[in-house]
């Protein structure tokens, strides 16, 4: 996941490990990024092929601005990106942190990539974990109907399915303003880099070769339009559960080793436990989400 961060030095940019560059050992962090009443939710935004519409970039990583089934345009907007690319650090095994205040910033790109609109800044992290999945939100000081009026860019929809393999899939980068495209090779059952375990990970074809910097850029399904998961790894040197080495474990115990293959993380999980204001609701039963210890 380092390697999905950004790195410090400029050889980390060739490698490439967690989508942050450098960093971190899962997400390799990339380079400095460049510098309501409730009316009825917004309709999800379909397209033939992702852009950069809603893509922010982060000091050492990527992220999105998202929304799910029963958020309102009164609401604090979402930024999705991974767990190791908080600015708390990497969470340990087990450990969950919600509700932590944050005046984090990110850099929100125009639909083309090629300039930024503004800076956001969030409230707190609503909920950080590395624990099952690799996932960080924070919640923003304006709504998303603020940011529409403000910058004319609405929220990417979660998808509220499981992801289908064979799917064409886009992964953002608003660290490297750069487009992966490729498509969900499959699933894995358990995915282990160094103390971390991921669940049902997904696993990419070969043309979506992310490096540092990607960590946490959402993975926006090219049939929907949707958010179907976030970025966050990949195994760089063959290694066997290793620190940016990531293995696979089948159901049987069985492991394998993918040199040059990268991985995400599902995000239809957050859906069952959002809540309108964007609060995730870990006490909901439909909710899966590792809880606080």
């Amino acid at each position: 996941m380092t390697r999905r961060l950004i790195g410090a030095a400029a050889a980390a940019l060739a490698a490439g490990a967690l989508a942050t560059a450098p960093t971190a050992a899962f997400a390799d962090p990339a380079p400095t990024a460049p510098s309501l009443e409730r009316p009825a939710p917004t309709a999800p935004r379909t397209q033939a092929a992702a852009d950069f519409h809603a893509i922010v970039a982060l000091s050492n990583c990527s992220g999105s601005i998202v929304r799910g089934p029963k958020s309102l345009d009164t609401d604090p907007a979402l930024v999705l990106t991974n767990g190791h690319c908080s600015e708390l650090g990497m969470p340990g095994p087990g450990q969950v942190i919600v509700n932590h205040s944050s005046s984090r910033s990110f850099t929100l790109l125009n639909s083309s990539g090629s300039g930024s609109l503004g800076t956001l800044r969030a409230s707190q992290i609503e909920y950080s974990t590395m624990t099952d999945t690799d996932v960080t939100l924070y919640k923003l000081r304006l709504t998303y109907g603020q940011i529409k009026s403000r910058y004319g860019t609405s929220a990417l929809q979660l998808s509220t399915d499981h992801p289908v393999a064979g799917t064409p899939i886009s992964v953002v980068s608003g660290y490297w303003r750069k487009i992966y495209n490729c498509s969900i090779d499959g699933f894995v059952y358990r995915l282990h880099e160094a103390d971390w375990v991921w669940k049902d990970s997904i696993r990419y074809t070969s043309s979506c070769d992310t490096i540092g910097g990607t960590s946490g850029s959402p993975i926006i399904s090219n049939t929907s339009g949707q958010v179907v998961g976030v970025n966050n790894t990949g195994n760089e040197n063959g290694e066997r559960c290793t620190l940016d080495n990531p293995c696979e474990v089948d159901q049987n115990g069985n492991v394998t080793v993918h040199q040059g293959t990268n991985y995400g993380e599902e995000t239809y999980l957050l859906t069952q436990c959002l809540t309108t204001n964007s609060d995730i609701d870990l006490s909901n039963p439909n909710c899966q989400l590792p809880r606080p210890a």
